[in-house]
């Protein structure tokens, strides 16, 4: 069986291809940028989609933790949990500790 994926000089396996459409001026920059780097434009590319992919999950998952955590903060105050013992023992304990 033929091997399909690729490997480059790093080690990476790479077993996917991705296209893209860019402008000459987008080519120039992005050119420039990597030579400025002393990358390849391939390595430069997929450094800099990979770091934007990330930043762009990563914000979204914030966004999402920010929505649930108030939705939560919200339902807490309008429904909140019965006190218990547990509860109690804890104010209890902080009433007791130095500087409190």
């Amino acid at each position: 069986m033929a091997e399909t994926a690729a490997t480059t000089s790093r080690g990476r396996v790479r077993g996917e291809r991705l296209e893209a459409r860019v402008t000459a001026d987008q080519k120039s920059l992005i050119e420039h940028a990597a030579a400025l780097q002393g990358r390849t434009v391939t390595d430069f590319v997929l450094t800099s989609v990979q770091e934007a992919a990330r930043r762009a999950i990563e914000e979204h998952q914030r966004i999402d933790l920010s929505v649930r955590d108030s939705r939560a903060f919200v339902e807490a105050l309008i429904n909140p949990q019965p006190v218990n013992d547990r509860l109690r023992e804890t104010v209890r304990r902080y009433r007791r500790a130095p500087g409190s």
